[in-house]
C-alpha cells in the first residue's frame, strides 16, 4: 500500500527522464528502515511500460562473497575478475531500457557495486537507471569500501521521509477501513514517526472498537516490543530498572529523577548499559540531562511489559519525586487503579490554577483525567465539557473534536451549549455558534446565580462579536464579564484584554488606548500578558505604528517558555505578518505565514485561516509568483456565511491579488460582499481593513469615475475626522485618479503630494510605492511625461527593494510609455519598433502577449477607445490586420 508518496515519485519520474534521454542514471533511495523506500520503488517500477527490471536483494552474510549481487542480476555466475569488465559483461546482458534496483546496497559486496558505478560511467547511449535503497544512517557494521562507493553517488538521492498524520488517516482507512479523527492520526503519527510500517502494525493489532474513543496512549507493535523485551532482557538490574524508570516519567524526563526514581546513586554505568543496546539515549544542555527513547514506541513497550503492581509501585514513586504540581498528581492517577473523588477534587483545583493563568493546553489534561476517575456522573460529565472547553481554549480543536460525542449526548444546559458554541467559534461557523452561545445565555437565568459560568459565556461571546466586526456589542459583553466576576480571572481577563479593539472598531480610539495602559498595570505575566500583548500589537498596527506592533506582536507568539496560548499564538502570528508586510519585511512575512499556516493545519482553528492566509496570497502575488498566491487564497478562502473576520481577509487578499494582475472587475466583484455587509463600523473604521481604496480604485480604473468619487467621500471624512494619516493617504491616492481622469490635472497633483506627505514619517514603503505609481500614472496620462517619470522611478525603486516584480515590470512599461528614459531592465528596440511611439510600443506589446484592449486599458490607465486608436495605429504602421499577425511579429523580433 503506497500512500503520501507524490512527491517521491515525482522525483523518480524525473530521474528517469534523464535515463530515457540516453543519459545512464544513478540514484540513491534513503530513508529509515521502516520508512516504506522497497514499496515505493516497487510501485514505480512496475508503473513502467517498455521497461525490463533487473532486481537484487542484499544480505549482511554474502556481504563478502566477490559478486553476489552481481550473480543476482545476471542470473549466473560471473565470469571476470575486475569490475569494468563485469560492467561490460552486465551492459551485454542489457537488451532494452533497463531498471537495475539494489535493494539495501549497503549490505552488497564491494566488487559489486564498484562494477554498477563503472557501469553507469559506460551505458552513454543507453536507457538505463539504477536505483540503490540504503538507509540514511549506514550501520557500524558497513565498510569503509562500501561506505565509499556510496559517497560518490549521494548526489542524485531521493530521501523518503515519514507519512503526515493526513497521509496515516488515508493508510487506515484504505487498510482497515478506519476514519481517524485528526486528533488519533497526529497521536498515532507522533507514536510511529510517520513511519508506514510501524503504523500498519498497531492499525491491524488494535482493536476496531477502539480507534473510535479517546486514547491517552498507543501499544508498541507487538514485534517492536518483542524486540525491546529482548534487548532488556540482556540488560543489568540497575539498567533495567533505569530503562522502566524513563518509561515511567516520560519522554525527556532528567536523568536526576531518573535515577532517584530507580533508586540509584552513581547511574553512569547503568545509563552506558542501557545505551549500548540501543534502548535510551541521552541529551545535555546548560548542565542537565535528560533521558529519551530512541522512538515513543520503545517507551510503550518498556511500560506496557510491566506487571501492574510494579506499574502501579513505580507511578506512585514517581509522584514524590518529580518537582511539578500536574506531573505528580498524573502519576497518582496512574498508581490509583479505581475512581477516586479526592483525587479528582485535587485535579480539578489544580486545572482552575492553571486556567486562571491562561494556560489551558495543562489545564484540559487535568480535567479531562479528573472526569475518568470521577465517581458521580453527572460531575463526571461536567468536568468533561469543562476539559473539552480549556481544549478550544488551547486551540487543540481535533482533540477536543473526539469528545464531541459524549458531550453532545450530555444533557441540555448552559454549559453544554456554551462549550459547543466556543468550538464552533473557533471553527469559524458563525451561525451555529450564535444559536448556541445565544441559547446557553437565555437558558442561564440570572447571571447572579452563577456568576463564573456567566462571565464564561460572557467571554465567548465578547469572541463571537469580535469574528463578526461587532464592536459595539464586543464591549457590552466585555463589560459584562467584567461586572460579574473578579477581574483577574480568565474570563475577565480575555475579556478586558479584547475589549479595547471593540472600542477602536467602533471609533473610540482613545479610550481604547487609556483601556490597555491600565489594564497592563495588573495583568499578571504568561498567557495573561500574551492576550493583551496581543491585543496591543493588533490595535498599534492599526493606529499608524507598526514599528510597536512589531514589537507587542513578536512578544506575544512565544508559548513555549512562558505559557502562553497557542489560539492567542497564532492571532499574534497573523497579525505579524501584517505587520511585517506593512514595514517592508516581506521574506520575515512569508516565514511567519508558514510557521502559522503548519500550526493552523494542526490546530483546525478554522476562524484564523483567511487571515493567515491573507499576506502570503498578496506577497506571492506582488512577487509574481500566481501559482503560490493562488494556493493562500484557496486555503484561506471563505464565503458570505463565515464570520466578517474570515470574509474580510479572504476577499481583500482576493481582490489584491486581481489588481496586481490589473483585472479590475474581478477586484470589484471580490470585494462585493463587503459592500454588502450591514453592520459596518468595524469593517469601515479606518487602519483595520484596508478595502475600500481597492474597490474606488477599481471603479476608477473601470471607468466608473462618478460612483468612485460618490463611494470614497464617507471613508474620506472618517479618516480626516480620526486623523488617521495612512487611511488618508490610501484614500487619497484614489482621490488623485479621480482628479486626473475629470481633467484637474494640479487638483490631482497636490491630492498625490499631500498622500505622499502623510506617508512620509510612517515606515510603510508599499504605501507609498502605490501612491507613487498612480501618481505616475495620471501624470504620464495627462502628458506631464517629465513629472510622471520622476515619481515613477521614485514607485520603482520601492517595489524593487521590496521585491514586488509584478509591479517592477509594470513601472518599466509606463517609463518606456512615457517616452523618456527607459527603466532599468527594460528592452532594447528593435528595428520594427523603432517606428512606434512609446504608448503604441506599451499597447502592442501587451496585446502581443494576449491581453484583451480591456486589460491593456487597465494596465496602462488609458480609456479602451484610447487602446483601440493606439492599436489600429500600430497596425498600419506593420502592414498588419491581426493580434494574431501582431504577436507573430512581436516573437519574430525576439
Amino acid at each position: 500500500m503506497l500512500v503520501g508518496r507524490t512527491r517521491e515519485l515525482a522525483e523518480l519520474e524525473r530521474i528517469l527522464d534523464e535515463a530515457r534521454t540516453g543519459t545512464p542514471g544513478l540514484a540513491l533511495v534513503g530513508g529509515p528502515p521502516g520508512i516504506g523506500k522497497t514499496i515505493l520503488v516497487r510501485t514505480f517500477v512496475e508503473s513502467l511500460s517498455g521497461w525490463t527490471v533487473l532486481g537484487a536483494t542484499c544480505a549482511e552474510w554474502e556481504s563478502h562473497r566477490p559478486w553476489s549481487v552481481a550473480e543476482q542480476l545476471l542470473h549466473a555466475p560471473v565470469t571476470a575478475t575486475d569490475p569494468v569488465d563485469v560492467a561490460h559483461e552486465i551492459l551485454a546482458h542489457l537488451t532494452g531500457p533497463t531498471v537495475i534496483v539494489v535493494d539495501d546496497a549497503h549490505r552488497s559486496d564491494p566488487e559489486s557495486l564498484q562494477a554498477l558505478s563503472s557501469l553507469a560511467r559506460r551505458a552513454h547511449g543507453r536507457p538505463l537507471l539504477m536505483l540503490w535503497l540504503i538507509p540514511d544512517v549506514l550501520p557500524e557494521t558497513v565498510t569503509d569500501e562500501i561506505a565509499r562507493i556510496l559517497d560518490m553517488h549521494r548526489t542524485v538521492t531521493v530521501h523518503v521521509g515519514p507519512l503526515t498524520p493526513a497521509d496515516i488517516a488515508q493508510l487506515a482507512l484504505t487498510r482497515a477501513g478506519i476514519d481517524l479523527s485528526a486528533w488519533t492520526a497526529r497521536r498515532l503519527h507522533e507514536h510511529t514517526l510517520g513511519s508506514p510500517h510501524p503504523t500498519l502494525q498497531v492499525i491491524d493489532e488494535v482493536p476496531r472498537s477502539q480507534w473510535h474513543r479517546w486514547q491517552d496512549r498507543f501499544p508498541a507493535p507487538k514485534q517492536h516490543a518483542a524486540m525491546v523485551r529482548r534487548r532488556l532482557a540482556g540488560l543489568s538490574a540497575p539498567a533495567r530498572t533505569l530503562v522502566e524508570s524513563a518509561a515511567i516519567l516520560g519522554t525527556d524526563c532528567s536523568l536526576a529523577h531518573a535515577a532517584s526514581l530507580a533508586g540509584l546513586d552513581d547511574p553512569t554505568a547503568a545509563l552506558d548499559d542501557a545505551h549500548s543496546a540501543g534502548l535510551l539515549t541521552m541529551r545535555e544542555q546548560r548542565g542537565v540531562v535528560t533521558l529519551s527513547f530512541p522512538e515513543p514506541m520503545t517507551g510503550a513497550a518498556v511500560a506496557d511489559g510491566l506487571g501492574p503492581a510494579r506499574w502501579q509501585e513505580l507511578h506512585a514513586r514517581a509522584a514524590e519525586v518529580v518537582d511539578n504540581e500536574g506531573a505528580s498528581l498524573f502519576h497518582l492517577v496512574s498508581a490509583t487503579p479505581r475512581a477516586d473523588a479526592d483525587l479528582a477534587d485535587r485535579l480539578d483545583r489544580h486545572a482552575q490554577a492553571r486556567a486562571s493563568d491562561g494556560a489551558w493546553s495543562d489545564a484540559a489534561e487535568a480535567l479531562i483525567i479528573s472526569s475518568r476517575i470521577t465517581p458521580d456522573r453527572e460531575l463526571r460529565t461536567e468536568r468533561l465539557i469543562r476539559g473539552v472547553d480549556a481544549l478550544t481554549g488551547a486551540a487543540d480543536l481535533p482533540q477536543a473534536q473526539t469528545f464531541l460525542p459524549e458531550i453532545e449526548s450530555a444533557p441540555d444546559g448552559p454549559m453544554r451549549d456554551a462549550v459547543l458554541g466556543y468550538l464552533a467559534v473557533q471553527r469559524g461557523r458563525a451561525a451555529e455558534a450564535h444559536q448556541l452561545l445565544t441559547r446557553a445565555w437565555t437558558s442561564l437565568g440570572d447571571p447572579a446565580a452563577d456568576p463564573q459560568l456567566a462571565a464564561r459565556i460572557c467571554q465567548r461571546m465578547v469572541l463571537h462579536s469580535l469574528a463578526r466586526l461587532r464592536g459595539d456589542e464586543l464591549v457590552e459583553w466585555a463589560d459584562r464579564a467584567a461586572g460579574l466576576v473578579p477581574r483577574d480571572t480568565p474570563a475577565a481577563v480575555e475579556s478586558a484584554a479584547v475589549r479595547g479593539l471593540g472600542l477602536a472598531m467602533t471609533g473610540h480610539v482613545d479610550e481604547a488606548v487609556s483601556s490597555y495602559a491600565a489594564l497592563s498595570d495588573h495583568v499578571r505575566l504568561g498567557a495573561q500578558s500574551q492576550r493583551v500583548r496581543m491585543a496591543e500589537g493588533w490595535l498599534a498596527l492599526a493606529l499608524d505604528d507598526p514599528d510597536r506592533a512589531r514589537s507587542e506582536l513578536e512578544s506575544a507568539e512565544p508559548t513555549v517558555f512562558r505559557g502562553g496560548s497557542l489560539r492567542i499564538s497564532l492571532w499574534a502570528q497573523a497579525w505579524l505578518a501584517r505587520t511585517q508586510f506593512a514595514l517592508g519585511e516581506w521574506d520575515d512575512a512569508i516565514r511567519t505565514v508558514d510557521r502559522a499556516a503548519a500550526q493552523l493545519d494542526r490546530t483546525g482553528l478554522d476562524l484564523l485561516r483567511p487571515l493567515v492566509h491573507w499576506t502570503g496570497a498578496q506577497i506571492h502575488a506582488l512577487r509574481g509568483d500566481r501559482s503560490r498566491a493562488r494556493e493562500h487564497l484557496l486555503r484561506g478562502r471563505a464565503g458570505t456565511n463565515d464570520y466578517a473576520m474570515m470574509l474580510a481577509p479572504s476577499a481583500i487578499s482576493a481582490a489584491q491579488c486581481a489588481e496586481v494582475a490589473a483585472e479590475y472587475d474581478d477586484v470589484l466583484r471580490h470585494l462585493e460582499p463587503l459592500v454588502a455587509v450591514q453592520h459596518r463600523e468595524g469593517l469601515d473604521e479606518p487602519g483595520f481593513w484596508p478595502w475600500p481604496d481597492l474597490y474606488a480604485n477599481a471603479l476608477v480604473m473601470t471607468g466608473q469615475v462618478d460612483d468612485a468619487d460618490a463611494f470614497l467621500r464617507p471613508f474620506e471624512e472618517r479618516a480626516a475626522a480620526r486623523g488617521h494619516r495612512s487611511a488618508r493617504a490610501r484614500l487619497g491616492f484614489v482621490r488623485g485618479r479621480i482628479q486626473g481622469s475629470r481633467g484637474d490635472i494640479d487638483g490631482a497633483r497636490d491630492t498625490f503630494e499631500s498622500a505622499l506627505a502623510d506617508l512620509a514619517p510612517l515606515p510603510l514603503p508599499y504605501d507609498r510605492a502605490r501612491v507613487a505609481y498612480a501618481y505616475g500614472q495620471t501624470m504620464r496620462r495627462a502628458g506631464r511625461r517629465r513629472e510622471a517619470d520622476a515619481v515613477m522611478r521614485s514607485a520603482r525603486e520601492l517595489y524593487s527593494t521590496l521585491g514586488a516584480t509584478s509591479y517592477v515590470q509594470r513601472c518599466d512599461r509606463e517609463l518606456k510609455a512615457g517616452g523618456l528614459k527607459a527603466g532599468e531592465g527594460t528592452a532594447e528596440r528593435t528595428a520594427d519598433a523603432v517606428a512606434l511611439t512609446p504608448q503604441e510600443q506599451s499597447v502592442a506589446a501587451l496585446v502581443a502577449a494576449g491581453h484583451t484592449n480591456k486589460e491593456v486599458a487597465g494596465e496602462l490607465f488609458l480609456s479602451v477607445k484610447t487602446v483601440q486608436y493606439h492599436l489600429t495605429r500600430v497596425y498600419a504602421k506593420f502592414g498588419i490586420r491581426s493580434r494574431s499577425e501582431l504577436a507573430a511579429r512581436f516573437r519574430e523580433q525576439e
